[in-house]
């Protein structure tokens, strides 16, 4: 059952929707193959799954990793989000731009987000779940997270949040961001190198 791309975004983003197969006891779909995604110029190894529940207007993010950088295919399971990746790899040429999607237990889409690229999600109903497959192990003590209304970002969030945790309400700016001495590992050059 293939997997095909949606769109393509930022030069590395890709929205993917999985073909459905559906009867009257329900539906099934892959939702990742090995094989396609190296034959879309994917090619990953996954290390960890995550698994969130959130209410309405709970915002996460804009969270990345610099030591044991994360690349993340996300979907949403239950309810809907806005999917949002950002740019922070010094030296590439789509530095500190975005993208987002809604994205819903519906239309199945999944993103898939490189590492160097901060992700995050605003809930947009009652119940929302959002499941995202992980191409290294979290390290919280190599990980941060870019401010959700960062003005060099200007992401455009469908709604305002209202609940967040405390860490993501103090998070750093995106000029913060790029003067630290950790941006050095998330080079647009360093990561293409290792992939």
């Amino acid at each position: 059952m293939p997997l095909r791309i949606d769109s393509r975004h930022l030069n590395e983003i890709v929205v993917l929707v999985p073909e459905v197969f559906t009867d009257d006891r329900g539906f099934f779909m892959e939702t990742f193959r090995a094989d396609q995604f190296h034959e879309m110029g994917i090619s990953i190894q996954f290390l960890q799954d995550n698994h969130t529940y959130s209410k309405k207007g709970v915002l996460r993010g804009l969270h990345f990793q610099w030591d044991l950088p994360m690349g993340k295919l996300t979907r949403v399971t239950r309810g809907a989000a806005f999917l949002v990746v950002a740019d922070i790899r010094r030296g590439s040429p789509t530095l500190g731009k975005w993208f987002g999607t809604r994205v819903s237990a519906e239309n199945q889409k999944q993103v898939w987000a490189p590492a160097g690229f901060a992700t995050g999600f605003c809930a947009l109903a009652d119940h929302v779940e959002v499941e995202y497959k992980c191409t290294a192990l979290y390290n919280p003590a190599g990980g941060s997270a870019i401010r959700w209304y960062d003005h060099d970002l200007a992401i455009n969030w469908p709604l305002r949040p209202v609940l967040m945790s405390e860490a993501d309400r103090k998070a750093q700016t995106f000029a913060e961001w790029l003067a630290c001495p950790f941006s050095e590992k998330l080079q647009s050059r360093h990561l293409h190198a290792t992939a």
